[in-house]
């Protein structure tokens, strides 16, 4: 069949139908119009009817459909073919780069900034020779393995100025949660892990049990704490309750406790000369009642206390039926029991003779504030319980 073509109106140019067999195309009539439109146009857009009925024109008939069908479908394609191309700085940099950008940032320079950028290009270039004479040389990697055998002693002395700093930061009342526990961890790394590692040569058996010991022992506060309030956090009260010793005692105390321990790493055997198995079961039962104490000491101080620190009674319960003073009782144990364990004898008696003075003078201050805020119920209390320290002994 030949192609049947119909004019249709347009505002702009005429258009025409191509109706060949069952495809239907939409074109203009002029070729310079159509040039046109497809130069300055950036997308191109080409409709596509599929008449599946047949021929409109053709004579033969068709049986009746409905008007729904009467539509052919429609499909339309879009495409661009607009595209950016990313710009790289350095290139733009070489492109901008001439002669008169040249002399016009020379002409800006000054004599202050011609010294001071000289300045810096000597001591790069003085740096770098120095650090590749230095990896080059074979003595430099010498002597760096020698430092191999000493690291132990950098990452402790590393690890004391740092906590020396959170303990500056703490006395200023600006140390967080890890700046105090750096503090402790800086403390009990000196009392129990440096000594028996300097005078041993390496670390084995009971200075890391002790290491992570002293860290449960003086937490004991915190997790009351946590059991009373839901956090870890003190309470204000009333400063009178802060049992405050003379500065020169607390840091004779501070630096006798610490001697003790390094006494005691120095006394005792090598580390792998003690002995281990059942031998080791007293020491075991004694830091385990240590640390019962301790906590039951804290526990019952805590309920009958407002704010843990201010005693609302006199405690007669638990611990405090045998000494008056469990909880240093319990510190001084703790520090016996780590000179049993590294067969220590002669320290252990320096340490507890370090501890009765230090906590002697304590314990006077403490009772008699309890004195003046009970009154005869704590003397009645003293006259029961007579040992402050030690039961039976002091």
């Amino acid at each position: 069949m030949e192609a049947a073509k119909v004019l249709s109106h347009s505002k702009t140019a005429p258009f025409g139908f191509s109706i060949v067999s069952n495809k239907v195309s939409l074109r203009p009539f002029n070729k310079h119009f159509r040039a046109d439109v497809l130069a300055n146009r950036p997308k191109s857009i080409s409709f596509q009817f599929n008449c599946t009925h047949g021929n409109p024109f053709s004579s033969v008939p068709k049986p009746a459909r409905k008007r729904a069908d009467l539509l052919p479908p429609l499909s339309c394609s879009i495409s661009s073919n607009a595209s950016t191309e990313s710009q790289n700085p350095v290139l733009e940099f070489f492109r901008s780069l001439s002669l008169d950008s040249i002399k016009a940032t020379l002409l800006q320079l000054t004599p202050i900034k011609v010294v001071k950028w000289s300045g810096l290009l000597c001591i790069i270039i003085a740096a770098t020779k120095w650090t590749m004479n230095m990896l080059f040389s074979p003595f430099f990697w010498m002597y760096f393995s020698w430092t191999w055998l000493f690291w132990p002693w950098l990452v402790a002395i590393a690890l004391a100025v740092y906590g020396l700093y959170c303990f500056q930061r703490h006395l200023l009342g600006e140390a967080n949660i890890f700046e105090q526990l750096t503090i402790v961890t800086s403390v009990f790394t000196w009392l129990t892990l440096v000594p028996p590692g300097h005078f041993n040569g390496y670390l084995e058996g009971w200075p890391f049990v002790f290491f992570f010991v002293y860290h449960y022992f003086f937490f004991f506060n915190v997790s009351i704490r946590k059991r009373l309030y839901g956090d870890f956090y003190a309470r204000p009260h009333d400063p009178k309750w802060d049992i405050n010793v003379p500065t020169m005692s607390r840091l004779l105390f501070s630096a006798g406790v610490m001697v003790g321990h390094w006494l005691a790493a120095f006394e005792g055997p090598e580390l792998h000369l003690i002995p281990g198995g059942w031998s080791n079961l007293g020491i075991w039962a004694l830091i385990i009642t240590t640390l019962l104490m301790q906590y039951n000491a804290t526990l019952y101080l805590a309920k009958y206390s407002e704010n843990v620190v201010e005693p609302s009674a006199v405690v007669q319960f638990g611990p405090y039926r045998w000494v008056r003073h469990p909880i240093y009782s319990s510190t001084m144990l703790l520090f016996v029991t780590y000179c049993i364990a590294l067969r220590a004898p002669l320290s252990l008696l320096f340490i507890v003779a370090v501890c009765l003075l230090y906590y002697k003078q304590k314990a006077e201050m403490e009772e008699a504030l309890m004195v003046e805020t009970f009154g005869q119920s704590y003397t009645d209390y003293a006259s029961k319980v007579k040992f402050k320290l030690i039961p039976f002994v002091y």
